[in-house]
C-alpha cells in the first residue's frame, strides 16, 4: 500500500465536468493499492494519516496533524502509484491490486480515517477525475505500508 499525502488549502476532485467531492485545509491522499495489501495495511495506513504531524503549531513548527487543526481529507485512488518504471519507459502496472479488492481496501481504508474522527471524502474508484488542487508548504510525503 502506498500513500502520497499532500497538505492542501483546498482540493476538488470532479469526473465528466460534475464536482465530486471537495475539502478545504486539510489533506489530499492518493492511495495505491498492492497485490497482496491486507486490511491490517488499512489500519496501519488510516492511523499513520490520521496522526501524521504535518501541520505548524503556533510556533510554526510542524507538530500537529489533520486531527488536531480540524482538517478533512479527500482520499483518492490512484493504481499508477503503484507503476513499475525500472524497464524501459512505458510503466508497469503489475503491482497494483484487481479493481474489486482494491476498491474493498480503498473503502475500508477511508472508513477507518473516519474511525480517526476525520472527515473524509473520496473520489469515484476506477473513474477519470480531475482534481484542482492548492497545496500548502508545499507538504508532500509518500507512505508506503
Amino acid at each position: 500500500m502506498k500513500a502520497v499525502v499532500q497538505r492542501v488549502k483546498r482540493t476538488a476532485l470532479s469526473v465528466d465536468g460534475d464536482l465530486i467531492s471537495e475539502i478545504d485545509s486539510g489533506l489530499a491522499v492518493f492511495l495505491g493499492i498492492k497485490v497482496g495489501d491486507s486490511e491490517s495495511q488499512t489500519d496501519a495506513m488510516a492511523k499513520k494519516i490520521a496522526n501524521l504531524r504535518i501541520f505548524e503549531d503556533e510556533n510554526g513548527k510542524m507538530n500537529l496533524s489533520v486531527k488536531d487543526v480540524g482538517g478533512q481529507v479527500l482520499l483518492i485512488s490512484q493504481f499508477t502509484l503503484l507503476g513499475d518504471c525500472s524497464h524501459g519507459n512505458r510503466p508497469s502496472f503489475t503491482d497494483a491490486e484487481r479493481p474489486e479488492r482494491a476498491e474493498r481496501l480503498y473503502e475500508l481504508t477511508a472508513e477507518k480515517l473516519r474511525g480517526w474522527g476525520i472527515t473524509v471524502k473520496t473520489g469515484v474508484f476506477g473513474a477519470d477525475m480531475k482534481i484542482e488542487q492548492f497545496n500548502d508548504g508545499p507538504v508532500t510525503i509518500i507512505l508506503e505500508m
